[in-house]
């Protein structure tokens, strides 16, 4: 069903945009990198997070950690990742193919500016084998994301 939503979410809004279904397993961000032979930042992570009363997704480059000091203060409170059952819940994406795609529940979208590192990322598109390739500008449109800067970037070595 999620693959699904995620189909019918860019069939109505982007249908320009060609989902990309493998084989292999792409549910970690090393194992897209290497699936999709991109650098794991560009792999496009979707986190889940509560917020108060209030669950938000924020979508990251894949080797950027969030800082939790820089998140409560742009949301306002202390956030907490959700536990999987809630993450399917909220969404209807399986952990590993959580995208800001096809969502069961309408949720607020932050990207983070690590993202803009990149032309091209690839977040999952529902499934733990499926992804799609679009800039990072396409995805805040796409969702109406806010762009936020809640991340710690790795050095460069």
């Amino acid at each position: 069903m999620s693959l699904e939503s995620v189909r019918q979410f860019f069939a109505e809004r982007a249908p320009d945009i060609g989902i990309i279904e493998l084989a292999e397993s792409t549910a970690t961000v090393a194992l897209a990198a290497r699936a999709h032979h991109v650098k794991p930042g560009q792999i496009a992570k979707t986190l889940s997070l509560k917020v108060r009363e209030r669950v938000v997704l924020i979508v990251t480059r894949g080797d950027a950690r969030l800082d939790n000091l820089k998140l409560k203060k742009t949301l306002g409170a202390k956030a907490r990742m959700l536990s999987t059952d809630e993450v399917v819940s909220w969404t209807g994406h399986p952990v590993g193919g959580v995208c800001p795609f096809g969502l069961e529940t309408p949720l607020q979208v932050f990207c983070d500016i690590s993202l803009r590192a990149y032309d091209e990322v690839l977040p999952a598109a529902g499934s733990i084998n499926s992804a799609v390739r679009l800039s990072p500008e396409r995805i805040a449109t796409l969702t109406d994301a806010t762009w936020v800067d809640v991340c710690q970037i790795p050095a460069e070595i």
